[in-house]
């Protein structure tokens, strides 16, 4: 038997008798990160780095039974050892080290290599088996330095600002829109944000994260107070009357889903930054080779082409089939 095994409800451990980011409401469930697609309503116990607490509650309700523990803080459930690893993927997200009899699997959630200044820093875990996605896992997804896509955001706020429109920026509530907030240069003008974002930001600061001066948009004085500022949005309010009273404006998105020409046209905005929170492809290659893993399987993203290539590679891996979603372009 398999020390994780892909059951109906999610990720399972038979001998643990837990789930990793399940699908379904199960008894015991090791949340990697509290994006929607791997933390659900309806688990009756939760366990989660500690960093993830404010924004699980605020989202799956503040009376989760949840408990939280710092990277590196080994539990052991029923008799199976466990424990949190940085995935850098956005604040809170972990790998989760799962160890028994000396067999040892790392499901890897969803996770990025480099440091983003909010996110910690990946740290590759050894093991025997790596469950890692592969969102963006083909060769074409090669990320820029991220000062450069900060750079490049600046200057798109700044040529607004001096032709008296508003900046209407989108990322994800949760994650990108916080990282995108630390990368503005706040000389240009105010920063506001949309109320889900508000709200994220809130939670987080419980946490002890740190961002620019920000206000509600709700808090703005009107038309005059918005002209020249930024806006950060998630993409679900792209095109809808929540933004038409800041007219005139220009918008823009950021995603890893802009490396793709058209995406830009196909998401409405006038402008597309290629910034992720998920591993480009020389990321994901270099983290499976990190962990030395003799197995690697494939969760979500372009799994069937992803593992053929590591099967090319000589490593064992292949593709298995979970309802996670990676990072949708019109998400949140």
């Amino acid at each position: 038997m398999p020390l994780l095994e892909f059951s109906p409800n999610g990720i399972y451990c038979p001998q643990g008798d837990f789930y990793i980011d399940p699908w379904k409401p199960v008894h015991r469930a090791i949340i990697t990160h509290a994006h929607a697609d791997h933390a659900r309503r309806e688990h009756k116990y939760y366990l989660a780095h500690k960093h993830s607490e404010e924004v699980l509650r605020l989202r799956l309700g503040a009376d989760i039974v949840l408990t939280t523990v710092e990277y590196g803080e080994f539990l052991h459930i029923n008799g199976v050892r466990v424990s949190l690893h940085p995935a850098g993927h956005i604040i809170g997200s972990s790998q989760v080290r799962v160890e028994y009899r000396g067999e040892i699997w790392v499901v890897s959630g969803d996770y990025k290599t480099y440091d983003d200044g909010i996110s910690g820093m990946f740290e590759p875990v050894r093991c025997h088996t790596f469950v890692t996605e592969s969102t963006f896992g083909l060769p074409i997804f090669r990320w820029k330095p991220q000062q450069e896509i900060y750079a490049a955001i600046n200057a798109w706020w700044q040529q607004n600002r001096d032709e008296g429109r508003v900046s209407i920026l989108c990322g994800y509530a949760l994650g990108k829109a916080q990282r995108l907030m630390k990368g503005l240069d706040t000389s240009i003008g105010n920063i506001y944000v949309h109320g889900a974002v508000a709200n994220v930001n809130e939670a987080l600061a419980q946490s002890g994260l740190q961002l620019p001066a920000w206000r509600r948009i709700e808090a703005a004085a009107g038309k005059q107070e918005w002209r020249g500022s930024i806006i950060i949005a998630p993409p679900s309010a792209l095109n809808t009357n929540w933004m038409r009273r800041f007219q005139p404006y220009s918008t823009a998105i950021a995603s890893g889903w802009m490396q793709l020409r058209g995406n830009k046209r196909r998401a409405a905005v006038d402008r597309g930054f290629v910034l992720s929170d998920h591993a480009d492809w020389e990321g994901l290659l270099s983290a499976i080779e990190a962990t030395q893993a003799q197995q690697v399987l494939v969760t979500h993203g372009y799994t069937h082409i992803f593992s053929r290539y590591l099967q090319e590679k000589a490593i064992d891996a292949q593709a298995v089939e979970t309802l996670f979603e990676g990072e949708p372009i019109s998400a949140e």
